[in-house]
């Protein structure tokens, strides 16, 4: 065997050394402190707006409906327990882009992208004044991001989305060098980043949802969980929504589903769900800490196509996930693709490769679950039944900063007002639909096996990729 092979060897059972203790379950929802249940929704209930979905969107949208107006009568219905999905399992990234990051932005909104990024600015604004004013304990840190570059060519992108950002009226990016970056996290795969000091909080996603949930309770709202919606319709001068031991008339409803199937059949094709998979780290050591830097606390993502998201969590654990984006073909969601091993392994020996001084370090959770992605990569927005019902959805895994503006926007669209938001092109046009399967299945796919072919050859596109940013349909990470 030669000497790259036992290298090989002997990082995959490191790695595989590392998962031996890992709970199967989300870290931020194996918590003593996670609430109870409120019981679901039994006959019939009446109110001027109901929320459907107790995730983020749903939540928020219920949140602020009360603040601009206490007198409206808000109902939420949630299918399990709030954060149980992509709310409580996400890495708490909690950013002010609303176009899932500049170079998405750039290619889809050039001519609004300084209004997109001064309203996510204000929106982040909003999260951290909504988090003090209501006491939501989530470890909110505005720490800020670094997008590092692990090859050479990404270097030379980081740089050129930098000078991209200044032309359209983005400030505030810093480009840092090999030196630079690594006296901040220190990492020997780390060649150079691209610095955000304000632009992305990091939070305890499911301390979040649970804060929302007790700050809407406080106001009034009515939350009923363990209650799907399993039917909409028109009622009257307004919608009714039928769950199972009961129904909810309402004049209004929002409705913040993202990956589970809209309860309006015709928003379906627009979404398709993604399985994501993260793992976090027991707690580091102060030595183990000090070996690797990171007193700014930092977010980072590195730069490839195929990525990782990493952070730091409040007790110094290290959260790392990424990389792998699971379609199911069909789009069937299952409880079963929350825990995915081969995935596991894979980013555990990508950890150890970024970060070889922590060799030793044991996973203390391994978890996956469901994100909603639209063919734009950034949330779309839409009404139904002349105007009383809105929808938000799409958003990619950008949703825990995202999904309050979607809610000013469904709100917005809801009081039939044009704002500032629903003048937005982001706002007024929807992404193209995903086709049928299998050629949904064929196309994802073959975009997959195309982006991987492009972080292994320096980042050139091929004839696939090329055509899909001809149609305004390319995917950047």
């Amino acid at each position: 065997m030669t000497q790259g092979a036992t290298d090989t060897a002997h990082a995959a059972r490191s790695a595989a050394a590392s998962l031996a203790d890992a709970r199967p379950v989300p870290y931020w929802l194996d918590d003593p402190g996670r609430p109870a249940a409120l019981p679901a929704l039994t006959g019939a209930e009446r109110c001027d707006l109901l929320v459907v979905g107790g995730g983020y969107s749903g939540l928020w949208t219920a949140l602020i409906a009360k603040e601009r107006d206490p007198g409206r009568d808000v109902v939420l219905i949630e299918g399990r327990e709030v954060a149980w999905a992509a709310s409580g399992r996400n890495g708490g990234f909690c950013a002010a882009s609303l176009t899932h990051g500049l170079p998405n932005g750039l290619a889809r909104w050039p001519g609004e992208l300084r209004a997109l990024e001064e309203l996510g600015a204000r929106n982040l604004d909003a999260i951290e004044g909504a988090v003090a004013r209501h006491g939501i304990d989530c470890h909110f840190e505005r720490t800020g991001e670094i997008d590092v570059a692990t090859a050479p060519h990404q270097l030379a992108e980081l740089a050129a989305l930098k000078d991209e950002a200044e032309a359209a009226g983005i400030t505030g990016l810093e480009l840092l060098d090999r030196d630079a970056v690594r006296a901040e996290v220190d990492s020997p795969t780390f060649l150079g980043g691209l610095q955000d000091r304000r632009g992305v909080a990091l939070v305890n996603p499911a301390a979040l949802a649970w804060g929302l949930k007790r700050a809407c309770l406080g106001l009034g709202v009515r939350i009923y969980e363990n209650t799907p919606g399993l039917a909409l319709a028109r009622s009257g001068a307004g919608v009714a929504v039928r769950t199972p031991y009961g129904a909810i008339g309402a004049r209004q409803a929002a409705l913040g589903t993202n990956v589970f199937p809209s309860l309006l059949r015709r928003v379906r094709p627009y979404t398709v769900p993604v399985y994501d998979y993260a793992l976090v780290t027991e707690p580091l050591t102060p030595a183990q800490l000090a070996s690797v830097g990171w007193r700014g606390r930092q977010g980072l993502g590195d730069s490839a196509n195929q990525f990782h998201y990493f952070r730091l969590t409040a007790d110094n654990r290290v959260l790392w996930g990424g990389y792998d984006a699971v379609y199911p073909f069909g789009g069937r969601l299952d409880a079963g693709r929350d825990q995915r091993p081969e995935t596991f392994l894979k980013l555990a020996t990508h950890f150890f490769r970024c970060f070889p001084q922590l060799e030793g370090v044991r996973f203390s959770h391994a978890w996956g679950g469901a994100i909603d992605t639209c063919t734009r990569f950034a949330a779309f927005y839409g009404t139904a039944h002349q105007g009383r019902v809105a929808y938000a959805a799409g958003f990619t895994g950008l949703g825990v900063g995202a999904t309050r503006f979607g809610a000013d926007v469904m709100l917005d669209l809801l009081s039939g007002e044009p704002t500032e938001r629903t003048g937005l092109e982001m706002v007024r046009r929807r992404p193209v639909p995903f086709p049928p399967e299998p050629l949904a299945w064929a196309g994802i796919g073959l975009t997959k096996w195309s982006l991987a072919r492009a972080d292994a050859t320096a980042g050139r596109r091929n004839l696939w990729l090329r055509t899909l940013d001809r149609l305004g349909l390319g995917f950047d990470s």
